[in-house]
């Protein structure tokens, strides 16, 4: 049968396969729900053929078979759905075959194909759709896709040739990134491209194996990937992207990254992209006209274009993809994405004398080698009096206290420099960047009242989480937000103060910090001979600020890496005051684990009528190998011990 489907993949003719007998063979041999029993659909194949022209624009078939297994896979196929950026693409929904279960056979009408503005949230670029509707299918029904595109993914600048704006911006250049994955089972997979001889073409398959075959036709070369019975990837929680475990192609034209990165340099210098006009120049004067240091000058700016600068891309012409629009606009109209906030800080820093040039990353998962475009973020490099170059991002920091996102350590960036860069890794970021810290005194009486106070300080990440509890309200919320963590434990928790010791909105002031006095009768529970309850600090409050609290530990082990937000440190300490004429005090017995994710010490000491909570956690990494989940889970274990494990005072 996977013969049968290989033959008939690049028979692109629609002809031939709605009046043939082959494809509803394979309808009827591809099983139903008793062989795919968690599946809603099955793709019996899925056929992607690319022609690549000598300047690199791509021409691209595919054709693709999906028989219906259950009523949610008839409404997740109920129309047919292309998108794409008419800047820089052209697509066609080409044909649409029905083979009902019952026998029939039905053509759509072309005629009802609908090309609309796709639904965009924060970025307006103009991207488009283009929907034909299927209608009500059933069970056993079978749907058959022809779609044809030419172009790319991303928009550079705009050109009055109708085929020009399709040509890839590293002009001959051809590169692809090919998922080998699926939300349903493929029972045939296969990509073929066919390329001038003269493009030598580099390619590499991640995470599995790949039929390959490579035959030279004329002067052209074709190259053929083979993948059957694709199942689809197990999730685990908070796992890495899909792209970092599932088996994917990567091609690219291009040698290597740094020819990469000095296209990436020149072609935003040629552009004029970081060109400062008289009126940046003087902006750029009064934010540093305070500047003691250097640093002090790349924190000012990189903060100025994190606050002022709205996340907010709207369609602009000319400078889409990768060349950055020009400082000037981005200047005026006070808002753009992530490349036009990152263009803005360049353009400010080399108006205050600094040398600042562009970097592409990929947020959220791994670039591999192959110098394929794996990028989707901008930032920013700045080479400073140290002749290093220092990363800043001043998209993920507005009101968060650094310059460069913590949230974005172990991942792949590649600068556009005048020398040229290799692919490059942003390292990991120390725990003790990120703590938090809350030191409480706190007494307990007979009756069960609990009466205390605690300070919460945070820095880096750690900070940014908890200054969301200001940041994002009114001050008429503030009380009322930090009340919630409190009556997380108690609906009779009260406080009765809070000081601030930096304004929560003035974040660069310094560490977030405030200190909360509170009283919660009946806290504890109480008879004739105990008192039983668990201190405050202990109890796991700010979960917002302890996000490795949302993993549990009761998975065994882990098959896939995992990711945290950031590497964090976390210290609570607490004296609890007890009353007089007790007989013992049980407390948690003393908890110690290290390893290569996470260590955990949390201890009581008890002296006369006091006790003392002391817990420390350190999480390493912000993205984790599955060898390092046995101490990561251990450290979650018992931080949730001790909040679960009460203190019991004895008359």
């Amino acid at each position: 049968m996977i013969k049968k489907i290989i033959i008939l993949f690049f028979f692109i003719v629609a002809e031939l396969f709605v009046s043939a007998n082959p494809i509803k063979d394979l309808i009827s041999k591809a099983g139903g729900k008793e062989d795919f029993p968690k599946a809603n659909y099955i793709i019996i194949f899925d056929s992607t053929k690319v022609n690549v022209q000598e300047t690199g624009l791509s021409y691209v078939n595919t054709h693709s078979l999906y028989k219906i297994l259950t009523a949610k896979g008839a409404i997740s196929k109920r129309v047919v759905k292309y998108g794409y950026d008419p800047l820089s693409a052209y697509v066609e929904i080409k044909k649409v075959v029905i083979y009902r279960k019952t026998g029939e056979i039905e053509i759509l009408n072309k005629n009802d194909i609908k090309d609309y503005p796709a639904p965009a949230r924060a970025i307006y670029w103009g991207a488009r759709e283009k929907m034909l509707e299927v209608g009500r299918l059933n069970p056993g029904d079978a749907v058959e896709v022809f779609l044809f595109k030419k172009g790319f993914t991303y928009a550079l600048l705009q050109s009055d040739d109708e085929d020009e704006k399709y040509i890839p911006p590293m002009r001959g250049n051809f590169y692809d990134i090919v998922p080998f994955w699926s939300s349903e089972p493929i029972l045939t997979k296969v990509y073929q491209v066919n390329i001038p001889k003269d493009k030598f073409m580099q390619y590499e398959f991640y995470n599995g194996e790949v039929r390959s075959s490579i035959h030279f036709i004329n002067d052209r070369t074709e190259y053929t990937f083979t993948k059957n019975n694709i199942k689809p990837m197990p999730k685990e929680y908070r796992m890495v992207a899909l792209s970092d475990i599932a088996p994917k192609l990567l091609l690219s034209t291009s040698p290597d990254w740094k020819t990469k990165s000095l296209w990436f340099y020149n072609v935003n210098e040629d552009y004029g992209s970081f060109e400062f006009t008289p009126e940046i120049k003087a902006k750029v004067d009064e934010i540093l006209q305070d500047a003691k240091t250097e640093m002090d000058s790349v924190s000012l700016l990189t903060h100025w274009v994190a606050d002022e600068i709205r996340y907010s891309g709207i369609s602009m012409g000319k400078g889409e993809g990768y060349t950055l629009h020009k400082g000037a606009m981005d200047f005026r109209d006070r808002c753009g994405v992530c490349k036009d906030k990152a263009g803005m800080l360049i353009t400010m820093l080399r108006a205050a004398g600094f040398k600042a040039y562009p970097a592409m990353t990929m947020a959220g998962s791994r670039i591999d080698n192959i110098p394929a475009d794996q990028f989707n973020h901008c930032v920013v490099v700045a080479k400073l009096s140290d002749k290093k170059y220092h990363l800043l991002d001043p998209t993920w920091v507005p009101f968060l206290r650094e310059l460069w996102s913590s949230a974005e350590q172990q991942q792949n960036y590649l600068m556009g420099v005048p020398e040229g860069a290799d692919l490059a890794i942003t390292p990991i970021s120390k725990p003790e960047n990120h703590y938090l810290k809350i030191n409480g005194n706190s007494e307990i009486f007979k009756n069960g009242m609990l009466k205390g106070e605690f300070t919460l300080t945070a820095e880096g990440q750690s900070d940014g989480s908890i200054r969301g509890l200001f940041k994002y309200y009114l001050k008429s919320d503030w009380k009322t937000n930090l009340e919630k963590e409190l009556l997380k434990l108690s609906p009779l928790a009260k406080i009765t103060n809070v000081d601030f010791v930096y304004d929560p909105l003035d974040y660069k002031a310094g560490p977030i910090t405030f200190k909360i006095t509170y009283e919660i009768p009946d806290y504890a529970f109480v008879t004739d001979e105990e008192i039983i309850f668990t201190p405050v600090v202990a109890s796991n409050i700010f979960k917002r600020g302890n996000s490795h609290l949302y993993f549990s530990p009761k998975i065994k082990e882990r098959k896939y890496p995992f990711k945290d937000r950031c590497s964090r440190l976390v210290e609570l300490n607490e004296t609890i005051k007890l009353p007089e004429n007790i007989k013992s005090v049980d407390v948690p017995e003393e908890k110690l684990s290290d390893g290569t994710g996470a260590y955990f010490k949390g201890c009581y000491k008890t002296t006369n009528n006091t006790i003392t909570l002391s817990e420390t956690a350190k999480f390493k990494k912000r993205v984790y190998q599955p060898e390092d989940w046995e101490s990561f889970a251990n450290a979650v274990k018992h931080q949730n011990e001790f909040a679960k494990t009460p203190v019991i005072i004895k008359f």
